[in-house]
């Protein structure tokens, strides 16, 4: 047998990793099951090489991916049958061949909140999206979570099977439960950008990039009728706006502040498109806690940032996420407009609540060091170097430490 041509192989890898998510949104909207639908797209995977081989690429690659993986679903159900339910689920199954040809549906968005339904923990929402929508493999998931592959995959087992087993239906909310729902959406999206954050420019695949995408897909799936795009536009901008400065986030491994960035090594395109969001969504005079943070990291890209209304804006955000992080942002805020003193009274006050957040311990060591304090400063960096979460922030506030007085 002759080897698979790599054009072959190239064209294969490229629709999955463009084309996989409305792949298999497709396939679970008509089969109902998401291993289902995952173990008939690598059957009809392994199929193509050999048919395409044979007869040549197709002129829609991702069509003939749905078509045979339709097939080869129904296949593994006739094999399994043993009931009348499996039997009636056969005879919806089969279609005709014409439509089988037909263009299918983007069902996408019904994944999306399919993967984000309450019902499942919060880690496994967003490890299911990202195996699902994305396309990222159990090992890179595990790798990005720090957790161990075996571990992975049974938490994906369990959320899929949660998800056949409870009833949960593929299905877009209602406009009464939209509001509540995106937000839930919203939030795994960041929390896969943020993920992608901390990993750093050194992680391979890179999960800014793909919480960007799902921001996007979902920004364009949305119906604008019951979708508040205010709040989808202010999460892409947030999330464009942030990742325009990886390029001068780091020099020589070692963190490089915002304010002492490099910024002809910002990403000038992403910055605009981002600016121009902020303005689209906050036209829409819908405010929400999206909107707000990237109207605050609009702020940072001047090149003096206006620190009184930011802290004006951390005011609001803590009216939609009175939390113990938007409060210790806001005391940043108050620091930098010179209210030094009052800054840390309310560093104090969220001591209980952040003992172990190791940005707190690094603003605390920072303004206690301008206020005069040095032995206390050195004591707040020594924490924050052992809370660090990579070397490059550790040899930061290293050199933060070390240019304390003695």
């Amino acid at each position: 047998m002759n080897a698979p041509d790599p054009a072959l192989h190239g064209l294969l890898d490229q629709t999955l990793r463009a084309d996989r998510g409305r792949i298999v949104a497709a396939l679970i909207s008509r089969v109902g099951d998401f291993q289902l639908a995952e173990d008939a797209l690598q059957d009809a995977s392994a199929s193509a090489l050999v048919h395409w081989g044979r007869s040549g690429a197709p002129s829609r690659p991702e069509a003939w991916l749905i078509r045979v993986a339709f097939r080869k679903a129904i296949d593994r159900l006739r094999q399994t049958a043993r009931d009348a339910r499996q039997t009636a689920a056969l005879t919806v199954l089969a279609r005709d061949e014409a439509e089988e040809e037909a263009e299918v549906m983007d069902d996408r968005l019904r994944l999306i909140f399919t993967c984000c339904h309450p019902a499942l923990e919060p880690k496994s929402r967003v490890a299911l999206t990202l195996r699902t929508i994305a396309g990222l493999s159990t090992a890179e998931i595990a790798r990005a979570f720090l957790d161990a592959e075996p571990t992975m995959g049974q938490r994906l087992t369990r959320a899929k099977t949660k998800l056949r087993e409870a009833g949960i239906p593929f299905v877009i909310p209602g406009p009464e439960d939209w509001p509540d729902r995106l937000q839930s959406v919203l939030a795994v999206v960041y929390l896969i950008f943020n993920a992608g954050y901390t990993a750093g420019p050194a992680e391979p695949r890179d999960l800014c990039d793909e919480a960007i995408f799902l921001a996007r897909l979902i920004a364009q799936l949305s119906p604008p009728a019951t979708c508040d795009l205010a709040e989808v536009e202010g999460c892409l901008a947030l999330m464009l706006l942030t990742h325009a400065r990886k390029a001068a986030r780091m020099a020589e491994g070692v963190t490089v502040p915002l304010a002492q960035q490099d910024r002809s090594r910002w990403d000038g395109a992403a910055m605009a498109e981002g600016l121009a969001l902020i303005d689209a969504a906050m036209a829409r005079s819908k405010p929400g806690p999206y909107q707000i943070k990237a109207a605050i990291a609009g702020c940072h890209t001047a090149a003096t940032p206006d620190w009184d209304q930011i802290a004006a804006l951390y005011t609001s955000l803590a009216r939609f996420e009175p939390t113990p992080v938007v409060h210790l942002n806001r005391a940043v805020a108050l620091a930098e407009t010179g209210a030094l003193q009052a800054a840390l009274t309310l560093l104090d006050s969220l001591a209980p609540a952040l003992a172990a957040y190791q940005p707190y311990h690094a603003a605390r060591a920072e303004y206690l060091a301008r206020a005069g304090r040095p032995g206390p400063a050195r004591a707040a960096y020594d924490t924050a170097i052992t809370l660090a979460a990579s070397s490059a922030d550790a040899a930061y506030l290293a050199k933060r430490r070390a240019a304390l007085p003695h």
